[in-house]
């Protein structure tokens, strides 16, 4: 049986860059399909408790940074646990992605994905700016005109329609892998997403 994962991510996210080349990889490995699901954790978090970073208490802000050094040097992934360009808007980001899943299909738009995280978490960019956004498109050979079709109405209402659907499946962070309605919430719980995808 081949499954599909429903991948709900926010692009600003460290913990979805962190993740993002392993799952693509086990998308391959196991012959999965995927749904490219960028959604608004800005309309997540009020529903499902969760507070922007800024809010957080001290503690929890700190040993958010300690987590993602950790993470970062023992998966070798490069990332500045306290980026130039953080926090950041990136609604515009995910409307791009939709807008290259819409056009391109998951493959073009997870890769897109990979770009817009690392962007962020390693190359010191700005996501939140259009020239910054057209550049990674051009890098990852993409049509230019999906910087315009990321500002059109059919984009804005399947990316509501990915942040409703994040709601109504119970996720509340990112990333989270949902397969046959079992939410998978993390980065750290892709062993649990190979074993339900090798099942």
């Amino acid at each position: 049986m081949r499954h599909t994962v429903d991948y709900y991510f926010a692009p600003q996210s460290p913990w979805t860059y962190l993740g993002h080349s392993r799952f693509v990889q086990l998308l391959r490995e196991t012959g999965a399909a995927v749904r490219v699901l960028p959604n608004d954790l800005g309309k997540v978090f009020p529903v499902s408790g969760g507070l922007p970073l800024a809010k957080r208490a001290p503690q929890r802000q700190a040993y958010r940074l300690l987590e993602l050094r950790r993470f970062g040097e023992a998966l070798g992934v490069p990332l500045n646990p306290e980026p130039r360009f953080f926090p950041v808007q990136g609604d515009d980001a995910a409307r791009l992605i939709v807008a290259v899943d819409l056009a391109d299909g998951s493959e073009a738009a997870l890769r897109l994905t990979g770009a817009i995280t690392a962007a962020v978490w390693a190359q010191e960019r700005d996501i939140a700016d259009q020239a910054t956004l057209a550049a990674l498109l051009a890098e990852n050979g993409l049509p230019a005109e999906r910087l315009n079709d990321s500002l059109q109405a059919d984009t804005e209402k399947r990316y509501a329609a990915n942040t409703q659907a994040a709601i109504d499946a119970g996720v509340f962070g990112a990333p989270s892998y949902v397969i046959d309605g079992e939410i998978f919430w993390g980065q750290d719980r892709l062993d649990f997403v190979e074993r339900r995808l090798k099942a």
